[in-house]
């Protein structure tokens, strides 16, 4: 079965998020079930700049203004198409934002254009080479899903992966006329959305699979609460509606073999961790402490929870522990957690921005990880932490609260305990789930149990990669029934 995979970004070659990880992980579990996925992806400058042996497809004279070329070429055992267009993708600052954090005022046009494109490899446009399924993730390539529904020839299923229903690409009516799509398009069924065209909106309209990426999630999307506007939309598609876990590359996150790190180790051998703990506090300046390390990766954003952990670093300093913070976001959340670095020089420790080396050493060498998430689709965080034996807190919420197993007194018991789960979640909550944990790292028996069972814990593609494949099986059945 050939599919092709419509995404903004992709671990190895640009990164903003969960949604890179799972864009790069997922074609390779799914090769063991027969699939082969290629992916579209905007031809960022790393990108285009890593194919191998890139091959031209097609060359676009004026696509929504500007000139591109459909590459195809592998990278890192994936295989590629890239939309080599300069006047949308090659930019100074970040795949949608510019160097200050500015939305792109053209990302409506940008977006349609890849889209579109999109639209046209799904249909057949490459030779040799077609389609049974079209898997597009998010806004940004939700659009390619409309295009085939409405102004194509060639229809073949279509299935949307939302990974956060709150970035839902929404912009003003007017800019409708410069999609080339069918009047009919623009309606309550397909991209009209409160008077607005809403990109996301009108692929989940399109879709005919609809995934998010957490049982949990799919649950709390149909509510007011967590669905951002579109519960509506979600509820009337709630059949075609199902939650997949995401999973990690277990080749790229394994501390039995990683470069980043100085000493590897593994469940059997826990011993070498420790001195990573050590170099991770040298590389960030803190003093070694017997007390715990705590750690978080995260953009620094309100529905992260950042704002409250920030709130609270005087629990940790009071609890003797240490903190390492390893993120960007929101302004007035970077400023909070340099305040706290300049008031607690030996116990609080700021990086901003995001270095892939930086978040292998973090997981290696913190003792818990801080994932204190108003809402979390899914999370992979909390996922790699558990590969490394960092001792996950987490908010209970959406994914976080399916993959992290509360070390409560009969989990504990069990042995069955992984982390900490806190509700609710505000600072009141967040402060008794550090109170907690450092309980458990008083008693080390204990939490070398949360660390051995985190680690044991089955993180890969494995499952999740089978409910794709399953997935994909019956909506090219269906497709073939009704053909027939």
């Amino acid at each position: 079965m050939n599919v092709l995979s419509v995404a903004a970004e992709i671990f190895p070659l640009v990164k903003t998020g969960g949604l890179a990880d799972v864009a790069g992980s997922l074609p390779k579990a799914l090769k063991s079930h027969g699939i082969r996925m290629r992916t579209l992806v905007p031809g960022y400058p790393s990108v285009v700049g890593a194919l191998d042996e890139a091959t031209p497809i097609a060359r676009y004279e004026c696509l929504f203004g500007e000139s591109a070329t459909l590459l195809a070429g592998r990278v890192a055992g994936l295989e590629l198409f890239a939309l080599d267009a300069p006047g949308f993708f090659h930019r100074s600052g970040g795949p949608y934002t510019d160097e200050h954090g500015i939305d792109y005022p053209d990302n409506w046009k940008r977006f349609a254009a890849f889209s579109f494109v999109a639209s046209q490899v799904a249909a057949g446009f490459v030779q040799h080479w077609r389609p049974d399924i079209i898997h597009a993730h998010d806004w940004h390539a939700a659009l390619s899903l409309v295009y085939l529904k409405y102004a194509s020839d060639v229809q073949i299923p279509r299935v949307l992966t939302v990974h956060n229903i709150a970035f839902q690409g929404q912009f003003p009516a007017h800019l409708f006329s410069a999609l080339g799509l069918p009047d009919k398009a623009y309606s309550i069924d397909g991209l009209e959305y409160y008077g607005d065209l809403g990109y996301l909106k009108g692929g989940l309209q399109a879709a005919d699979a609809i995934t998010v990426v957490s049982p949990t999630y799919a649950r709390e999307i149909m509510s007011p609460t967590f669905g951002m506007g579109l519960e509506g939309v979600m509820n009337a598609r709630h059949d075609d509606v199902v939650g997949i876990v995401n999973g990690i590359d277990t080749d790229v996150w394994d501390p039995a073999a990683d470069p980043y790190i100085g000493h590897c180790y593994s469940a059997k051998t826990p011993l070498p961790r420790l001195p990573n703990r050590e170099a991770l506090l040298d590389l960030f300046g803190l003093p070694q402490t017997s007390g715990p390390v705590f750690a978080s990766i995260n953009r620094l954003t309100w529905q992260k929870g950042m704002d409250l952990l920030a709130a609270v670093v005087d629990e940790i300093v009071a609890l003797d522990g240490r903190l390492i913070i390893h993120g960007n976001g929101d302004a007035d959340i970077e400023e909070a957690f340099l305040d706290a670095g300049r008031r607690f020089p030996r116990h609080i420790a700021v990086r901003l921005g995001y270095e892939e080396e930086f978040a292998h050493k973090i997981h290696a060498g913190a003792d818990a990880m801080l994932v204190p998430s108003r809402f979390e689709p899914c999370g992979l965080t909390q996922l790699y932490a558990l590969r490394y034996g960092c001792v996950p807190i987490v908010a209970r919420t959406g994914g976080l609260s399916e993959t992290i197993i509360d070390a409560n007194v009969a989990a504990l018991q069990a042995q069955a305990a992984t982390g900490v789960q806190f509700s609710p979640v505000d600072t009141n909550g967040l402060r008794h789930a550090l109170r907690r944990t450092v309980k458990l790292y008083r008693h080390r028996h204990v939490w070398e149990s949360l660390q051995r069972q985190g680690m044991k814990t089955d993180s890969s593609w494995h499952r999740s990669a089978a409910k794709y494949a399953e997935l994909y099986g019956d909506l090219t059945a269906a497709d073939m029934r009704l053909a027939g």
